[in-house]
């Protein structure tokens, strides 16, 4: 397993950094390819904070192929992890990608692996997740199922998948008017959610990588493996944070549960439609509907997911 390498995106905060880089060393992968972005020059301790973090994230002591990708200016948070992830597939068919602030199970390394091998050539499957957030709720005596969601706190995934990444979604006017969303989620009351994000998206006023993904996917009409039980902790909720600055999201407090080997596979590649409802209605419970009754759809769906 510590034969696939590993994308490391970094950042500026090196306390937990320190905390995901030991996750890599009791790994030690034998490739690990780091991504940077520069300090922002209207903050002066970034300099010190970057430089100390690109020490911590590249002080590799095991055999490795050691590989970095830094910038000297700041890009930004979305143009720095898509230049970085395509300088990575550009010298790596697949790879597991881990952000400073994500702490993976171990057993998600090995899982990842897996996977990646068993749908190295299945063009429906675009991305492998350590997500799970089905509160406790396991969708079948399986290791994992099939979701539309490509979760992104330690992920992995392959170059014939992330060539089909749209950053600026070129496609969404016509997909918008088209009324694909309705075809992808078969859930109209959820078609508000995606439709607000996907038209903030494309017009920038959202520093995020991770929709577009999500709807280069959906694009691709690409699943996503996830596995049974949470296998990553995100410990980068809090003021430091970019797009995680509430340390009382319930996402911050998720428990991870290790996997056993050998994993026991489904017999089948299809969707999970109940679970995906139930992540649509906990993770992102669409905002048009009046609070009452966004909180009857996840009743609904706690009741009809409850297998």
């Amino acid at each position: 397993m510590n034969a696939v390498p590993i994308v490391y995106l970094i950042f500026n905060r090196p306390e937990v950094t320190r905390r995901s880089f030991e996750v890599l060393r009791a790994l030690r992968p034998a490739r690990l390819l780091v991504v940077a972005d520069g300090p922002r020059p209207n903050i002066p301790e970034d300099a010190e904070k970057c430089r100390l973090t690109r020490e911590i994230a590249t002080a590799v002591d095991w055999p490795c192929q050691l590989q970095t990708d830094f910038s000297e200016t700041n890009l930004g948070l979305k143009p720095r992890i898509v230049s970085g992830l395509n300088w990575a597939f550009t010298q790596v068919e697949a790879a597991i990608v881990i952000e400073d602030d994500c702490l993976p199970d171990a057993t998600f390394f090995r899982f990842a692996a897996e996977m990646l091998e068993k749908f190295r050539d299945d063009r429906r499957i675009m991305c492998v997740s350590a997500n799970n957030f089905q509160e406790g709720r396991r969708r079948t005596e399986d290791d994992y199922y099939f979701s539309r969601y490509p979760h992104c706190w330690g992920w992995a995934t392959w170059r014939r998948a992330w060539r089909h990444f749209d950053p600026d979604l070129k496609l969404w006017p016509r997909l918008r008017e088209g009324g694909w969303l309705r075809d992808i989620l078969q859930d109209e009351a959820a078609v508000p959610y995606w439709q607000g994000i996907f038209d903030r998206c494309a017009a920038g006023k959202i520093n995020s990588w991770a929709f577009p993904w999500t709807y280069s996917c959906w694009v691709q009409s690409g699943l996503t493996v996830l596995p049974n039980q949470n296998l990553v902790q995100n410990i980068g909720f809090g003021k430091d944070g970019t797009n995680t600055t509430s340390a009382d999201n319930p996402a911050s407090h998720l428990t991870v549960s290790p996997l056993s080997f050998p994993l026991r596979h489904p017999a089948w590649v299809i969707r999970d439609a109940a679970a995906d409802a139930f992540t649509q209605y906990r993770q992102y419970a669409p905002p048009a509907l009046p609070r009452w009754k966004r909180a009857l759809r996840r009743l609904r769906a706690a009741f009809n997911l409850g297998r």
